[in-house]
């Protein structure tokens, strides 16, 4: 599967800009991720994170049986890490971010059931390799067609399998425009006003095609009165 993630600059820009909201962590913070210091500029960011990979895990824990688990996008790896302690599940996690993959790998190092790949683009195996469950957390976002990511993966998964979208921002469509501008805003301010060429902003009506369902709503009434409520959806996407 290859899905190009814009142009050949985005991981030295993204990771430059991580930096610079300090979001580049440390082995020991990575090892305990998603608890983090209650001091910490993203602690209530990572409250949220709980949150929601709580909610996956508790999912995938309920199939009670083996699962080859990919997550696109891995990052650090402590959701892979996290994912890779439910009973049965073998989980790769992928990311063309090489310098946080290395860290993922060194800090998860010894696990049987738990890898990291990388490449210069999203390639998540050969066509004969299907999952059971591929998880994008934090991540779509980089994707510039969301059509052709999810039709993609799709190709890549058993025919009970499904995909799991968390930790983003989907939008009305006529929201999109003042959404883009916030996040042009938002780059220009710090400084990196080149990572709006690979943000990318989707629509819940892109999903249409699909065979989708909303695990969790934050507009729901009974979530928006939560104190604790979660800001992004989880999406579910279901092969058949």
């Amino acid at each position: 599967m290859t899905e190009t993630i814009a142009h050949n600059d985005f991981s030295g820009l993204y990771l430059s800009l991580r930096k610079k909201e300090e979001r580049l962590y440390a082995d020991e913070q990575v090892r305990h991720l998603p608890h983090i210091s209650a001091g910490h500029p993203h602690y209530q960011e990572w409250l949220a994170r709980k949150r929601s990979s709580n909610r996956l895990v508790k999912y995938i824990r309920r199939m009670k049986r083996p699962l080859n688990i990919l997550e696109i996008g891995c990052g650090n790896g402590w959701l892979a890490h996290k994912l890779s302690t439910i009973p049965g599940a073998n989980v790769v996690g992928f990311d063309i971010n090489k310098e946080e993959l290395e860290q993922a790998a060194r800090v998860f190092r010894g696990l049987p059931n738990l890898r990291f790949a990388y490449g210069d683009s999203f390639f998540i195996g050969p066509s004969e390799k299907l999952y059971d469950l591929v998880v994008f957390a934090a991540s779509i976002q980089y994707f510039p067609s969301l059509k052709a990511v999810i039709s993609d993966v799709l190709a890549h998964l058993q025919p009970h399998g499904s995909i799991h979208i968390i930790d983003s921002h989907f939008y009305k469509a006529q929201e999109i425009a003042a959404a883009k501008q916030r996040t042009s805003d938002h780059f220009e301010s710090l400084g990196f006003p080149g990572m709006s060429h690979h943000y990318f902003h989707h629509s819940t009506e892109a999903l249409g095609e699909f065979n989708f369902r909303v695990l969790y709503n934050p507009s729901a009434p009974w979530n928006r009165l939560r104190r604790t409520k979660n800001p992004f959806p989880w999406i579910c996407i279901k092969k058949n």
